[in-house]
């Protein structure tokens, strides 16, 4: 199967900090798609987690069980850029450990997005 160039990058965050990462990954490229940059997808999400008595969480306390609303920021990021966006990413993101997936896709072989 031929590859495509490109990765979907699929970020979790607060809401309050959606626009700082976003701007963060624009510096490097990522959403970047034929003419047009800023692409980006945002969805509300529901996230869950308990911080251990060690970490020291943005959101919830540690050691007790957190629920709270979320953005999952979708974007297209080349992979010459990858290593960058993640980066930058990290570095805009207010969480102790941010989730930031990485997802490779098959999109220039089935829609010349390549």
């Amino acid at each position: 199967m031929t590859t495509s160039p490109f990765f979907k990058l699929e970020i979790y965050a607060p809401e309050e900090s959606v626009d700082d990462i976003l701007n963060a990954l624009v510096m490097t490229h990522a959403g970047e798609i034929g003419k047009y940059d800023h692409c980006a997808t945002l969805i509300p999400v529901q996230g869950t987690w308990r911080a251990r008595e060690d970490a020291k969480p943005y959101l919830g306390n540690p050691g007790e069980l957190f629920s709270g609303s979320e953005v999952k920021i979708e974007m297209l990021c080349r992979e010459e850029y990858l290593l960058e966006a993640v980066s930058a990413a990290r570095a805009a993101h207010p969480y102790e450990t941010p989730v930031i997936n990485i997802i490779p896709l098959a999109n220039a072989r089935y829609n010349g997005t390549g």
